[in-house]
C-alpha cells in the first residue's frame, strides 16, 4: 500500500509555493518588479549571449615580469658581491632553451665558493660552475609556477576593480597559460571598464631632487632632460598649463601596498576633486610619518604608473597615516583613481588581444529561440506522457511544471547565471525529469499485469524502481560536477542547470508525484487503474 505522511504532503506544497514565489519575479517587467517587496526582488541572471554585453580577452605580460624578477635577483647579487668584496667582470642574464640563467664571471678562482653560496640563497636557481663562470639557471618549473601566480593575482585584482564599480555578474576566467577572459553582461561600451582594468596602478612615493629644477613644457613639445645618477624625470600633467617634468629620486620611499582605503573627496583649499588615502595602522603609518619628517618643508612626489600625480610639499609631520593626492582631476578621474588604489595594483601589464560586443537584440533572439525550444520540448514530453500513461501521465506533467518552476527559483536564489547552454540544460532536464516516472510506471504496469492489487502495485513500483533511478541520477550529478569543476563560462552554466534539475527531479518524483498519486488513490480506492 502506498502511504505518504501528511507532513510530507504539507512540506511538498510549501516548497512548491515557495518555488512559485521566487520564480515568478523573473517573468515580470521592470515596473511591476520594482513594486515587489525587497526579499522578492531577485531574478535569474542572464549570461553575455542572452543579455548582450562585452567580451574582452587580456594577455598578461609574463615575460616583462620575469625580466623584472631576474633584474631584482641581479641587483641583490651585485649588492652581496660588493658587500663581500668579491671581484667580478660582469653579471648578466642569458636566455637558454629551457628558460633563462644568470651568468656571473669572476676574476679570482678562490671566490667561486663564496659566489655560489650567495646564489644558493635563492631557491629557484640551479647552480653550475664552468671555470670562472658561475651559472644560475632559473628552472622552468619555477617559471611556470611564477606565471600561474601572476595570472591568478591579476584575476583577483581585476575582480576587485570590477566589483568596486558596482557592476553585477561579471565573468572572469583564466584562458590558457597567460590570458584572462572578462565577460561583462549588459555593458555595451566597455571602454571605461577596459581602461580601469588595464591600468597597472602601482603607486609609489619618491623624494624630489633639490639640485635639479622642474622643467615646464607645452603639450607635445620636446624638451631636453638633464641626466643625473639616481634621478629620473617623470611627467606631471597640469591641464592647460602643459606638462611639468619633475626630477624625482629613483629610490622608492614608500609604496601603495600599505594602503587600506582610498576615497574620492573635495580639496578644501582648491575646491577641486582629490583622493584621500589612508595607510595601515602599523607599517604604512610609521613609514608615512618617517617620510613626512624627512621631507618636512620639502617637495616629494606621488607616482602612479610612471606619471607624477602630484608633487606637494610636506607642511607637517603626518602621524595619523592619512594623506591627500591632489592634481588636475575631474570627478570621474578622482573616483577611478580611488577605485584603482583600493583594488590594488596589477602584478603585470595587461594587453587587450580581443574585444567584441554582443548586442541586446542578438541576446533577445537567443532568449526567444531558447524559450521556444523549451516550450516545444515541454509540450512534446507532456503529450507523450499523457498518451502513454493516461491520468498518471497527467500527474507527471503537473510534476514537470513544478520542476521547471523550482529550477528557476533555484537559479534565482543561488545567483547563478543562465547561459545559452544553460537553456539546453533546462530542455535536457525536462526529458530527464519524466524519465524517473517512466521507470516507475512501467514497473507498476508489470505488477498490475501479474494480478497485483492497484495500491500494492504502486507501492512496489516506487520501491523496485528507486535504486535504478537514484543510480542514474547520481551518475548524471557526478558528470555535472566534473563539467562545473573543469569547464568554464557557458559550460559551467550548463552544468549548474543540469545538476539543479537532477536534484529537483528527484524531489518531484519521490515527493510531489508520489503525493499526488497517494491523494488520488485515496479518493479512488475501488477504481481500477490504467497505467
Amino acid at each position: 500500500m502506498i502511504i505518504v505522511s501528511r507532513f510530507r504532503i504539507s512540506s511538498t506544497i510549501v516548497i512548491c509555493l515557495l518555488g512559485l514565489l521566487f520564480s515568478f519575479p523573473s517573468l515580470l517587467d521592470q515596473k511591476a518588479f520594482d513594486k515587489l517587496p525587497k526579499i522578492l526582488q531577485h531574478t535569474v541572471n542572464l549570461g553575455l549571449e542572452l543579455r548582450g554585453g562585452s567580451h574582452i580577452q587580456l594577455e598578461v605580460d609574463i615575460k616583462l615580469v620575469e625580466k623584472e624578477h631576474q633584474e631584482s635577483i641581479l641587483d641583490e647579487t651585485r649588492k652581496q658581491l660588493r658587500k663581500q668584496n668579491i671581484r667580478y667582470s660582469r653579471v648578466f642574464v642569458q636566455t637558454t632553451p629551457d628558460g633563462s640563467a644568470i651568468v656571473l664571471s669572476l676574476k679570482d678562482e678562490k671566490d667561486i665558493q663564496s659566489a655560489t653560496k650567495i646564489l644558493s640563497k635563492t631557491d629557484e636557481l640551479e647552480i653550475s660552475v664552468n671555470g670562472l663562470n658561475v651559472t644560475a639557471a632559473i628552472s622552468k618549473d619555477f617559471l611556470d609556477k611564477f606565471a600561474r601566480r601572476i595570472v591568478d593575482e591579476s584575476i583577483e585584482v581585476i575582480r576587485h576593480r570590477i566589483d568596486e564599480t558596482g557592476m553585477k555578474e561579471p565573468i572572469i576566467l583564466r584562458q590558457g597559460t597567460d590570458r584572462i577572459t572578462v565577460q561583462l553582461p549588459g555593458i555595451e561600451d566597455p571602454a571605461e571598464v577596459k581602461r580601469l582594468i588595464g591600468k597597472t596602478a602601482i603607486l609609489t612615493f619618491h623624494g624630489v631632487d633639490e639640485e635639479l629644477e622642474s622643467i615646464h613644457a607645452k603639450a607635445g613639445e620636446r624638451v631636453h632632460l638633464p641626466t643625473k645618477p639616481g634621478v629620473m624625470y617623470l611627467p606631471e600633467e597640469k591641464g592647460e598649463e602643459g606638462i611639468i617634468y619633475v626630477p624625482i629620486k629613483k629610490q622608492i620611499s614608500l609604496t601603495g601596498k600599505s594602503l587600506i582605503d582610498a576615497q574620492m573627496n573635495i580639496d578644501q583649499q582648491s575646491g577641486m576633486p582629490c583622493v584621500s588615502i589612508k595607510f595601515d595602522s602599523i607599517e604604512g603609518t610609521r613609514k608615512m610619518a618617517e617620510l613626512s619628517a624627512k621631507y618636512l618643508h620639502k617637495q616629494f612626489a606621488m607616482v602612479l604608473d610612471g606619471k607624477v600625480l602630484s608633487a606637494p610639499v610636506f607642511q607637517a609631520v603626518l602621524n595619523n597615516g592619512s594623506a591627500q593626492i591632489t592634481g588636475h582631476f575631474t570627478m570621474q578621474e578622482a573616483n577611478e583613481l580611488a577605485i584603482l588604489l583600493r583594488a590594488g595594483s596589477l602584478p603585470a601589464q595587461l594587453n587587450v588581444v580581443e574585444e567584441r560586443s554582443v548586442g541586446p537584440s542578438l541576446g533577445a533572439d537567443s532568449i526567444s529561440d531558447g524559450k521556444n525550444a523549451t516550450i516545444f520540448a515541454f509540450l512534446l514530453v507532456s503529450f507523450f506522457m499523457i498518451l502513454s500513461y493516461g491520468i498518471f501521465g497527467f500527474f507527471s506533467v503537473i510534476s514537470l511544471s513544478c520542476n521547471i518552476m523550482l529550477l528557476f527559483a533555484g537559479l534565482t536564489l543561488l545567483g547563478a547565471t543562465l547561459t545559452l547552454p544553460g537553456i539546453a540544460g533546462i530542455a535536457l532536464t525536462i526529458g530527464m525529469a519524466v524519465d524517473s516516472n517512466v521507470l516507475i510506471y512501467e514497473r507498476i504496469r508489470e505488477e498490475v499485469r501479474a494480478g497485483v492489487k492497484a495500491m500494492t502495485a504502486i507501492a512496489k513500483g516506487y520501491k523496485m524502481a528507486m535504486m535504478t533511478i537514484l543510480d542514474s541520477n547520481l551518475t548524471t550529478l557526478i558528470g555535472s560536477i566534473v563539467l562545473y569543476e573543469f569547464g568554464s563560462g557557458p559550460i559551467k552554466g550548463f552544468a549548474v542547470t543540469l545538476a539543479l534539475g537532477t536534484v529537483i527531479s528527484l524531489f518531484t518524483t519521490f515527493s510531489l508525484t508520489k503525493s499526488i498519486i497517494a491523494v488520488w488513490m485515496k479518493k479512488n480506492r475501488n477504481k481500477e487503474i490504467v497505467v
